[in-house]
């Protein structure tokens, strides 16, 4: 079981990371929470990991803070949660605006999910309530990511991360043009952050 990597960031494709360490390159899958806090290419990283086990793959998941760790591995033994859904979870809802959600019972801001029906959304408040509200505080803004290569299309970038976490092309399409209307000087991290924040509880 591998628990925690620590060595060089190689790569930021979201939600895919690849980490150099002493030569051999592990690839990961990050929620955005966490790929927005990571320092630059090629700058030492160290990520607390869980490895998922299936019948047709073996997945790496990488998080910044143990406690997002902890919050995933929650979050995947919800019945009709699984790693992906939880990565996508993660991707627009932090602990504790995530728990926000739970305490006021905002079956709403949980199904923008992609792939949270009002059923598992209506699960996880059962389920979260006694687990998260007592743990987070209030929630800040989503943290801007750090400096990383400049990429030529952002605004594909963007979109392309959106759609890796599970939204529909078209959704992405029109989340990324709402934050690109807003920001039209932005990069592709900074559109993910605003298209991601659009969709987060008020």
């Amino acid at each position: 079981m591998i628990g925690r990597l620590s060595g060089t960031l190689a790569a930021v494709q979201p939600p895919l990371l690849l980490v150099d360490v002493q030569g051999v390159g592990y690839e990961l899958l990050a929620p955005m929470t966490t790929i927005f806090e990571l320092p630059a290419l090629g700058q030492p990283v160290q990520l607390h990991t869980h490895l998922a086990v299936s019948e047709t793959a073996q997945t790496l998941y990488g998080f910044i803070r143990d406690a997002d760790r902890q919050l995933f591995r929650t979050l995947i033994k919800v019945n009709g949660v699984g790693p992906k859904m939880a990565l996508a979870i993660l991707s627009g809802l932090d602990g504790a605006a995530l728990a926000r959600c739970v305490s006021e019972d905002n079956v709403a801001a949980l199904v923008k999910v992609p792939g949270v029906g009002r059923k598992t959304a209506e699960r996880l408040i059962v389920e979260l309530r006694d687990k998260l509200v007592p743990q987070f505080g209030d929630s800040n803004d989503i943290p801007l990511m750090a400096a990383v290569a400049p990429k030529i299309d952002h605004v594909g970038e963007a979109e392309s991360a959106l759609v890796a976490l599970g939204y529909k092309p078209t959704e992405a399409t029109k989340m990324v043009a709402r934050a690109s209307k807003e920001q039209p000087d932005a990069d592709s991290a900074t559109l993910i952050r605003l298209a991601l924040k659009s969709m987060a509880p008020a």
